[in-house]
């Protein structure tokens, strides 16, 4: 897993679609919900936008669950504040962190 940062003039909604296209030219077959596959690429948050909508929620509705995301993404942005969730030192300072190992 990783996290990185882009700065894009696309909208979220966008960014989703060329996220999308990568996977599919990467071969990416959605075969079962949370199943194992080759690519996955998600939209964490996108700025401090607020998205619910068919196609895309932002922030990811299993963010603050994940560790593998959180502790990266505060790596990049250690004062990052997760819109509707509040800080991503708190997020993470609720999860057990112990078995994540950074490579």
């Amino acid at each position: 897993n990783a996290v990185c940062e882009v700065d894009t003039h696309l909208s979220a909604l966008e960014l989703l679609y060329v996220c999308q296209a990568i996977e599919t030219k990467q071969h990416r077959v959605r075969e079962k919900k949370w199943g194992a596959r080759t690519i996955d690429l998600d939209i964490i948050t996108y700025g401090v936008q607020v998205i619910a909508s068919k196609q895309l929620i932002v922030p990811h509705p299993e963010m603050m669950n994940r560790g593998f995301v959180l502790v990266p993404l505060a790596e990049i942005e250690p004062n990052f504040k997760v819109p509707v969730l509040g800080p991503i030192q708190a997020l993470i300072d609720k999860l057990d962190i112990s078995a994540l190992i950074k490579l």
